[in-house]
């Protein structure tokens, strides 16, 4: 068993329309969840369809995931299930013309994932792309009362609108 959820697959050895079910045991969960910063990843697996075109690898499947979350307000548990399509290119590294020359990636670049050598890393690329699809700001139930006891007004009493409404009727009172 593995701390990492690392499937290194050689290139040579990948085959167009092979299909891979892959599920991480309970160490790599473990690993996985201290990395994204989650309580517990009770379960990850992805269900995934290989393609090649030339050095092109697009993986395209499902991650299901079922875990646990710590509430940005409370720090109470969240849990959260994860069930996501996703694709991904692995692409051999661009040579820079200049060895200091930035690689520009726009929105559409986003699913792509560089490799060199000889191998891709289809786990660690799995798990990155679970780290997308989690909450970013998880909220317990009890999130909101907190946050009105601590004396924090929601968005409707302190937006822009809230104000002007404070304006007019202030004005309808004179």
């Amino acid at each position: 068993m593995t701390e990492r959820f690392a499937h290194h697959l050689r290139l040579d050895q990948i085959r167009d329309g092979e299909r891979l079910d892959l599920v991480a045991d309970e160490s790599e969960r473990r690993a996985i969840a201290e990395r994204l910063d989650l309580r517990a990843l009770g379960r990850f697996e992805a269900h995934v369809a290989l393609s090649r075109t030339g050095p092109q690898i697009r993986a395209e499947g499902r991650i299901i995931a079922s875990l646990e979350q710590s509430c940005v307000v409370t720090n109470d548990p969240v849990a959260a299930h994860v069930d996501d399509a996703f694709t991904l290119l692995f692409m051999p590294e661009p040579e820079p013309e200049r060895p200091d020359e930035e690689i520009e990636l726009g929105a559409e670049d986003c699913d792509i994932v560089f490799y060199d050598g000889a191998a891709i890393d289809l786990g660690t690329a799995l798990a990155d792309t679970l780290a997308l699809s989690v909450d970013p700001y998880p909220r317990s139930a009890s999130a909101d009362a907190a946050l009105r006891q601590a004396g924090v007004l929601a968005e409707e009493q302190a937006g822009p609108f809230a104000a002007l409404a404070a304006l007019k009727k202030g004005s309808d009172e004179a």
